[in-house]
């Protein structure tokens, strides 16, 4: 970083003239990596190039920036440069209410909302001590969701990363499988994605009438999908060409960087938050930790697609369980201080409150009209202190950390997203490869920038 001094600022106002005092020193920041690392290259007279593979490049997932030191197609040096997609939103959850945070968190990593929602509220329910009082078919619709979330995340891992090697079918298949995922999504909370489903307490509302039927429908389908996927990537020689040994960073290597995920199972170790410490009860479900010991992108890949086997083997457990449950079974925590929006219910338009409930807190109970009225405008408090809950998402542990002062909004709420811990990895892949075993390590992490950047 270099600094240079000048006595005026060309862009300032008169007014800011006037506040630093005639011939105020302004300092303007500018990066100087790249030419640092050209002029360097240069003079030590070698065939070295420095390029930039990004930020607006088709392979890296979002706005990354890969600044590749080569010796003729070998790369030498990987440096990675992230913030391109900075948008702010642990800092503006900060001005919000801790449910409007929701809606702020379910947008970093925008392939996976449903660990992000499930991991803030985890930690805002420990927070208000009332993990055990979130009813038990809350806890089921978090675990259908994010098992759903995860296959459709995989998914979006497969497909890109095929068509980023060439195989333009990979991606079609993979996204049309997808769509599939989406459309139960979107029938149970309205959107596709950043869905602000999950709320401290609970969930938003119920599911839907005929989710059931259509989730039914949809397993044989995902089923034959996902067999379709394996015939066309797991015995292919061009793929495993490109994959078996590509990227690799054994077991040490992910202690080391804090990985997690596929990239920790495909080293060896069935390292993973839902059977280490459970929490939505998945401690009662029937389901294994699929492992390779191949170390590289392959293994990576097969580990996705086992990963998938086994979350439909859960989403057909919940499904089970929640229809077990009785009728009107409560799906957010009693406590009216706390459920937001209080006794939602919603009209017959699918949009809104229902005639039912306007009427009730309108016209016929002032304290559920005064708890309406409070935990829209104001919310509810917190008491101080700070908390983690961690989930395995499909990139591996997403942890919250929440800390609260007392009021009605987060003090702090700070997230390790895998993605980001797991590019640190991106170097050790990459040196010593070939520039095209660049974009198959990249997608055999499969970050997401949102929540990189953050």
């Amino acid at each position: 970083m270099t600094t240079q001094r000048t006595h005026k600022d060309p862009y300032a106002t008169s007014r800011a003239d006037e506040a630093h005092g005639e011939g105020a020193h302004v300092f303007n920041a500018s990066g100087a990596d790249w030419d640092d690392l050209v002029d360097e290259a240069t003079a030590l007279h070698e065939e070295r190039i420095v390029v930039n593979m990004g930020p607006q490049h088709p392979s890296t997932h979002g706005v990354l920036r890969l600044i590749l030191e080569l010796d003729g197609e070998t790369v030498t040096e990987t440096r990675a440069g992230i913030g391109y997609l900075h948008t702010g939103i642990e800092k503006n959850m900060e001005f919000r209410t801790w449910t409007q945070g929701v809606t702020f968190c379910t947008r970093m990593d925008y392939l996976t909302p449903m660990f992000q929602e499930t991991a803030f509220c985890l930690a805002v329910e420990k927070l208000l001590g009332i993990t055990d009082q979130i009813p038990a078919r809350a806890s089921t619709i978090r675990v259908l969701m994010m098992e759903l979330t995860r296959i459709s995340s995989h998914l979006i891992a497969l497909g890109t990363g095929g068509l980023e090697m060439g195989a333009t079918t990979v991606m079609t298949v993979g996204f049309r499988e997808r769509e599939r995922i989406l459309s139960i999504i979107e029938m149970i909370t309205g959107l596709r994605m950043n869905n602000a489903y999950i709320r401290p307490g609970g969930v938003a509302q119920d599911l839907p009438r005929g989710v059931f039927d259509k989730i039914r429908d949809t397993m044989p389908q995902l089923r034959r999908g996902l067999k379709e996927l394996e015939m066309l990537l797991v015995e292919n020689p061009l793929l495993k060409g490109r994959t078996v040994d590509v990227g690799y960073l054994d077991l040490t290597g992910c202690m080391a960087l804090g990985v997690t995920g596929p990239i920790l199972k495909a080293a060896g170790l069935p390292h993973d938050l839902r059977k280490a410490s459970p929490y939505c009860g998945y401690e009662d479900y029937d389901f294994e930790i699929p492992t390779r010991d191949t170390c590289d992108a392959y293994g990576r890949l097969r580990v996705r697609i086992d990963e998938m086997y086994q979350s439909l083997r859960i989403v057909e457990q919940a499904c089970e369980k929640l229809q077990a449950d009785e009728p009107g079974a409560p799906v957010m925590v009693a406590d009216k201080k706390i459920a937001w929006p209080a006794q939602l219910a919603i009209g017959g338009d699918g949009m809104g409150n229902s005639l039912d409930h306007i009427r009730e807190i309108m016209g016929e109970s002032m304290e559920a009209l005064i708890h309406h009225f409070k935990l829209v405008t104001e919310g509810f408090r917190v008491p101080p202190g700070q908390a983690y809950a961690a989930v395995e998402s499909a990139k591996g542990e997403l942890g919250c950390h929440a800390v609260s002062d007392g009021g009605t909004r987060p003090y702090r709420a700070h997230f390790r997203d895998p993605s980001f811990n797991n590019l640190q990895a991106v170097a050790a892949m990459c040196e010593g490869g070939q520039i095209a075993d660049v974009i198959v390590a990249v997608a055999s992490i499969d970050p997401v920038m949102g929540g990189v950047d953050r």
